[in-house]
């Protein structure tokens, strides 16, 4: 085993070194999966299957007769004579020995069994090969492998699965050896054709896959990079948190920074130090009292607003009387 697969990667070698240009295109196929989708081979199949069952029938019908036999000689011993029992032991013997040498005729190395699989089997791997080699030549592969054979492979990409190209290449072969009018004939010899692989196509495809991996890979390291930010900045929050926690379990007065509208924790007399109810009574009297401050603003502002009012109506009513004092 070892021996086939460093034969198999000697081969793969040898033409990438000889033509580095061009990459080596290497497919493979899955033999079970083409034989279970050819119709030909699953109705032989299942002939062959009920003809194998025949024959465990008919064997294990034998196999209790004998048994059946054996059991009366055992009953009847004590009634028959030593020459009779022998006699038909013997007869017994031979007539298991037949039982077996007709089950080695029929599933032994060389029996019915192994001969009509590879009967069966023979001509639609002729028709695999023929696929195969068709299209390998038509698609400029290097290499086929049989995924099924003994040459294990660890990992199979499945645009590389040539699987439903041989299919499609028996059925139509199969397709074509069935037609019995010249037009079925010659509609079939009209699909039996090998697309031509298009390479220009290919090296558009291995383009567009290798963008999409480096996009893929530039948004992992985007992601990569946000979340390190995040963890970053929850550290940085909770280091903050636990120096707060710290000063103020030890009596400490001051605050996590960065809010301007938090105050100070210092007293009227900048040393007291107060604790942490003192300081949130201290914000709330602080915006009451600006609140308060507020309010007696506006209410100063509202009454100089209606004093001027008064003042302007009462020089509006007095100027027509000093008028008709000068009239006069």
């Amino acid at each position: 085993m070892k021996l086939k697969v460093l034969f198999l990667l000697a081969l793969i070698s040898i033409p990438t070194l000889v033509n580095a240009q061009r990459g080596v295109r290497i497919g493979y196929i899955d033999t079970e999966y083409i034989l279970e989708n050819v119709p030909e081979y699953s109705e032989a199949t299942s002939q062959l299957e009920s003809k194998v069952q025949n024959w465990k029938n008919e064997i294990d019908t034998k196999l209790s007769g004998v048994k059946e036999k054996r059991n009366e000689l055992n009953n009847e011993k004590a009634l028959l004579t030593k020459e009779l029992v022998e006699e038909r032991e013997e007869d017994l013997f031979f007539e298991e020995k037949e039982i077996l040498d007709y089950q080695q005729k029929r599933f032994g190395p060389n029996g019915d069994l192994m001969i009509q699989k590879k009967q069966l089997m023979q001509p639609i791997q002729d028709q695999i090969f023929q696929a195969v080699q068709d299209i390998a030549k038509a698609k400029k592969y290097d290499f086929v492998f049989d995924k099924s054979a003994d040459v294990v492979m660890l990992y199979s990409a499945d645009r590389f699965d040539m699987s439903e190209q041989v299919l499609r290449t028996i059925k139509r072969a199969s397709k074509r050896n069935q037609a019995k009018s010249k037009f079925e004939k010659k509609n079939a010899k009209e699909e039996d054709v090998v697309v031509e692989v298009n390479e220009e196509k290919d090296a558009r495809q291995e383009a567009l896959d290798k963008k999409k991996k480096e996009r893929e890979a530039l948004a992992k390291e985007r992601r990569e990079k946000i979340l390190a930010e995040r963890e970053a900045k929850k550290k940085e929050l909770a280091d903050k948190r636990k120096k707060a926690l710290e000063a103020r379990k030890n009596g400490g007065s001051t605050p996590p920074s960065g809010n301007d509208d938090e105050g100070t924790s210092e007293g009227a007399d900048g040393d007291e130090k107060l604790t942490p109810e003192q300081i949130l009574e201290a914000r709330k009297k602080a915006k009451l009292a600006d609140r308060e401050a507020r309010k007696k603003q506006l209410e100063e502002r509202k009454k100089k607003i209606l004093e001027d009012r008064k003042k302007a109506k009462e020089k509006n009513e007095a100027a027509p009387k000093d008028e008709n004092q000068d009239d006069n």
